[in-house]
């Protein structure tokens, strides 16, 4: 089975209750892009990536749509083969990982579908069918952060993700405390995500006058050199986010002890086939990880889920997704929902969701 054509598409998803605010973000509705491969067979299968804004990360709906393109023809007459996939598309363009990662997920999705089995399965098998979700606020007061924990908490998140950074640290101090007053006892564990937004200063300060509080930080300052600096002084544990781009860099944060997890975004490390090697060397040096990405639909919610479900149970930190953010969906049937804070394996081959196509409309690019 190969590669017969490459469809690019373009969908806006609107923020629901918008801005959603962080450190260096404040996004009304986000661009995703959507690609469908069709084999030779006739089967189908689709991918998607859908960067936070051009501030959030060095990615960008614009510069997705261009690196598709450019990698696009080589993919015709290629295998459904992840693997030999990624090596064309490395061949073909240095680098973009982000745009990569939706042909990488779309591969999957349609040799899932061609074999008649999920992608979980395609990825090692999954070891539940009900993966937990965790809850990231945005930037905001720290009454109402406080308020939106304790909702979350009511509502069976196991894990909840705070915002804080771009304004004084004085007031993000105040919202981890107020938070920490209405989830402390209930078991729900706690992130506290900088997004790159403070100093080295204001890591330490925030770590040194919340010892009590059992968070983990989250990408607290810019630069890997910054978290290798603070790293000897804080009394919190060290999730790499941001910086981690690329296997390389994750096995060398891992290996020298930098950091006790990850943040992991699917298509940061580019797609399900590098995903699932992130996944078993976290097993190999056993580092808690979630699995997420940066916003997008029920294509990429799909991605997040499948490969959670493979992942071993106690390193899963949780899967975050963008649909109670968002206005509205794209998928026939009830896509991919969080329900009591935990999300349900889609069943069926490969992802096990189908892109409603006519909301799309005909495709910006095809090859």
């Amino acid at each position: 089975m190969k590669i017969a054509s490459v469809e690019i598409f373009r969908h806006d998803l609107p923020v629901k209750n918008g801005p959603y605010k962080m450190a260096n973000a404040e996004v009304w509705s986000l661009q995703t892009t959507l690609v469908k491969l069709t084999s030779d067979m006739g089967r189908t299968g689709w991918g998607e990536t859908c960067p936070v804004g051009p501030t959030y990360a060095e990615a960008h709906a614009a510069g997705a749509q261009a690196a598709l393109q450019q990698i696009a023809p080589a993919l015709i007459g290629k295998p459904v083969q992840p693997l030999t996939v990624n090596r064309v598309m490395h061949g073909q363009l240095n680098g973009h990982n982000y745009a990569k990662a939706a042909v990488d997920i779309a591969v999957h999705d349609l040799l899932g579908r061609h074999l008649d089995v999920s992608v979980a399965d395609l990825l090692g098998g999954a070891t539940t069918d009900v993966v937990p979700s965790y809850y990231a606020t945005g930037v905001g007061a720290p009454d109402e952060i406080a308020r939106i924990a304790s909702e979350k908490r009511k509502e069976g998140y196991p894990r909840l993700q705070i915002k804080v950074g771009g304004r004084p640290v004085d007031i993000d101090i105040e919202t981890i405390r107020k938070v920490w007053e209405k989830i402390s006892g209930s078991g729900m564990r706690l992130a506290v995500d900088g997004n790159r937004g403070w100093t080295t200063r204001d890591a330490l300060r925030v770590s040194r006058e919340c010892p009590e509080i059992p968070f983990i930080l989250e990408q607290p300052c810019n630069r890997i050199e910054d978290l290798q600096k603070i790293r000897p002084q804080v009394h919190h544990g060290i999730y790499m986010d941001e910086n981690g781009t690329d296997l390389a860099t994750v096995i060398r944060a891992a290996g020298t002890g930098l950091v006790d997890g990850f943040g992991m975004k699917i298509t940061r490390v580019g797609g399900l086939q590098q995903m699932a090697a992130f996944r078993d060397m976290c097993e190999a040096v056993n580092l808690p990880h979630t699995c997420d990405d940066a916003w997008g639909g029920d294509v990429i919610a799909a991605a997040c889920t499948h490969i959670a479900a493979t992942v071993k149970p106690a390193l899963l930190e949780g899967v975050w997704l963008a649909e109670p953010m968002i206005e509205g969906s794209y998928s026939l049937g009830d896509g991919v929902r969080i329900v009591d804070g935990h999300i349900r394996l889609p069943q069926g081959p490969g992802l096990g969701v189908e892109p409603d196509e006519t909301l799309f409309g005909k495709p910006f690019a095809a090859f």
